[in-house]
């Protein structure tokens, strides 16, 4: 499917939405008042406008949704050195936004009976068989003992398999891990292959035995080959058969094709007070990757991961089809992290934060005004999105500025709470 008869049909909607507020726009506005309010809206506006207009970002694109009503702010430009203004339709690098989409492949195999939750990863992942863990995180990679258990599904899913992101620079095991994907920042030029990858990691010892910490990212780039494998098909074939596709997402894959490229947003890094250029429209998103990263590979825009959003609150397709069990759902939206991995990994989780599989969930009140109950979760290339399903509220943010922190920058947290203030 070409790209301008989409836009067609797009702006073909739009415009008989306008014409029928022309018409008869009482019912539109009744509608709207129930799900959002007005002043809170334009509230919403004027605050995103103005971390534009101060330099947060060079543009965003911004979406609250409910009660099947979509609002949706665009600001700034899609680059610093370009006159074109954003556009809703802007195509955005999702980063750790792809983590639920893993999760949620994962989770359909574990309905039809492929996976298990409870099975050792070495029957689909025969290089994870017999680990050995590092003896402290500090010990040199050969000061090793063996692993109490093998490694379950569960474990891949809940980020406890015992790999992840280290801060300390120092350790010996960063030596070893420094170019894989999954152990720091997202690389889509990366030259391995889901089979070379696996086999790297087939060498490097667990930092911590299966089940015991909460450790960030890795987890979705094995479970991206374990839902190859359990599939028998490419990641990017498995998304696109069983998430993408059903849920009309077609803007959204690990790359972007040429006729995609103008829509897309440059990337900047903050760097000494100032935005740099940390990926051009065309640049290294532009080609398919070797290595589909399940914990960072998507490109999306908001209308799309907006369906996704819309999705995660029931399970079916737009045509009415069930795509996942409520109880798969259930599960991925809960909590699985005792008390003590919420606090070992605060840094990255935030405050009050458990995880579930693919996404952090909201248990305690924290001063960011997202209640329990809430889950969602952030992408560092300048994406966030959380649902609350007590208020029925989606809630997308995506700009082309890169997180310089694992705290998400103070624009993010503005809009949240904006969101909630847009409630009647």
């Amino acid at each position: 499917m070409t790209q301008i008869p989409t836009l067609d049909r797009r702006q073909a909607l739009a415009g008989a939405m306008a014409a029928a507020a022309l018409v008869g726009g009482s019912a539109q506005a009744r509608s709207r008042s129930m799900a959002f309010s007005e002043a809170g809206l334009q509230q919403m506006k004027t605050l995103l406008e103005s971390h534009v207009a101060k330099g947060s970002a060079p543009g965003l694109v911004a979406l609250v949704s409910r009660s099947g009503e979509a609002e949706v702010v665009t600001a700034g430009r899609m680059s610093l050195d370009g006159p074109a203004p954003m556009r809703r339709d802007a195509i955005f690098r999702l980063a750790s936004m792809t983590k639920p989409v893993t999760a949620v492949a994962a989770l359909m195999l574990v309905d039809e009976g492929r996976l298990r939750l409870d099975e050792p990863v070495e029957r689909l992942l025969p290089e994870l068989a017999d680990r050995r863990v590092l003896r402290t995180l500090s010990s040199p990679v050969d000061d090793t003992v063996p692993a109490t258990r093998p490694i379950t599904v569960e474990d891949v899913l809940s980020f406890r398999l015992g790999w992840g992101v280290q801060f300390d620079p120092g350790l010996p095991i960063q030596k070893v891990v420094a170019d894989l994907p999954g152990f720091g920042m997202p690389n889509p030029a990366s030259p391995l292959t889901p089979d070379a990858y696996m086999r790297r990691l087939h060498a490097v010892p667990l930092m911590a035995q299966p089940g015991e910490r909460w450790l960030y990212t890795a987890g979705s780039n094995v479970l991206g080959v374990l839902v190859a494998r359990a599939a028998g098909k490419p990641l990017d074939v498995v998304f696109q058969e069983r998430i993408l596709g059903p849920l009309g997402m077609g803007d959204t894959g690990f790359w972007i094709p040429r006729d995609k490229v103008g829509r897309t947003v440059t990337g900047y890094f903050p760097q000494e007070g100032k935005l740099v250029l940390f990926d051009a429209a065309d640049g290294r998103y532009a080609k398919p990757p070797n290595f589909p990263a399940g914990d960072s590979g998507l490109v999306s825009t908001v209308d799309d991961f907006a369906a996704f959003a819309r999705f995660l609150a029931t399970g079916l397709a737009p045509d009415g089809r069930r795509l996942i069990t409520q109880a798969s759902l259930k599960a991925m939206r809960t909590n699985h992290l005792t008390p003590a991995q919420m606090r070992d990994g605060e840094m990255i989780l935030g405050p009050g934060r458990g995880w579930g599989y693919g996404v952090g969930v909201v248990v305690e009140p924290n001063i960011d005004g997202v209640p329990p109950g809430a889950y969602g979760w952030n992408g560092g290339f300048g994406t966030s999105w959380f649902n609350d399903p007590a208020k029925g509220l989606t809630a997308i943010l995506l700009t082309q500025r890169v997180f310089d922190s694992a705290d998400p920058p103070q624009l993010h947290k503005d809009f949240w709470r904006a969101a909630y203030a847009s409630l009647p």
